[in-house]
C-alpha cells in the first residue's frame, strides 16, 4: 500500500476525551447526503474517543504542514487538550473538537455507522459543516514520506 499516495489529515475529539491523530485512511463516501470515512486502529486513543463521543472533526492538512502531520502521529506528545498546545486551532462550532489552523479544509461529522475492519473501525460520518481554508498544495503520504502533490509529478 506504500504505493498508494493519500492525503493526510489529523482527525479530531473534543470533550473529555479531547484527542488528535494523524490519518490517512480518510475518503468521502456520498455527496447527498455528506458522507465521510475514516479508519481507525482499535488499539487507538483515538478509536475509544470517537466511539464516546459521537462525532469527529477533519483538518485537511496542507503541504506546508507535514510537522503538523508528524507531531499527532508521536506517540510520547502530551494527552488530552495540552497535546493542542503546540499548534493553532479553534473548537468546532457544531462539535467543539479542535479544527487546526491553516489546513485546507475542515469537516464536522457525526458518526452515523461503524463497521467492523480487522483491526480497524471504519467510522461512517454525515458532515454537519465543512469549510474551505485558502487553498495550496495538499500533503499527501506515499513511499513511506511526506510530500506535497508537486513533488509527486
Amino acid at each position: 500500500m506504500a504505493q498508494f499516495a493519500t492525503g493526510v489529515t489529523i482527525v479530531t475529539v473534543g470533550g473529555q476525551r479531547c484527542h488528535g491523530m494523524t490519518a490517512n485512511a480518510f475518503t468521502s463516501v456520498s455527496l447527498d447526503p455528506p458522507l465521510v470515512l475514516v479508519c481507525v486502529a482499535k488499539a487507538a486513543r483515538l478509536h475509544a474517543a470517537i466511539l464516546a463521543d459521537g462525532c469527529f472533526a477533519v483538518s485537511v492538512l496542507g503541504a506546508d504542514q507535514a510537522h503538523v502531520a508528524r507531531y499527532f502521529a508521536d506517540r510520547g506528545r502530551p494527552a488530552g487538550m495540552a497535546q493542542f498546545d503546540a499548534v493553532q486551532w479553534r473548537p468546532g462550532t457544531c462539535t467543539g473538537a479542535p479544527l487546526l489552523s491553516g489546513a485546507l479544509a475542515w469537516l464536522e461529522c457525526d458518526v452515523v455507522d461503524v463497521h467492523e475492519g480487522g483491526d480497524h473501525s471504519i467510522f461512517l460520518g454525515r458532515v454537519l459543516e465543512c469549510s474551505r481554508g485558502n487553498g495550496g498544495n495538499a500533503l499527501v503520504f506515499h513511499a513511506g514520506a511526506f510530500g506535497g502533490q508537486d513533488k509527486l509529478s
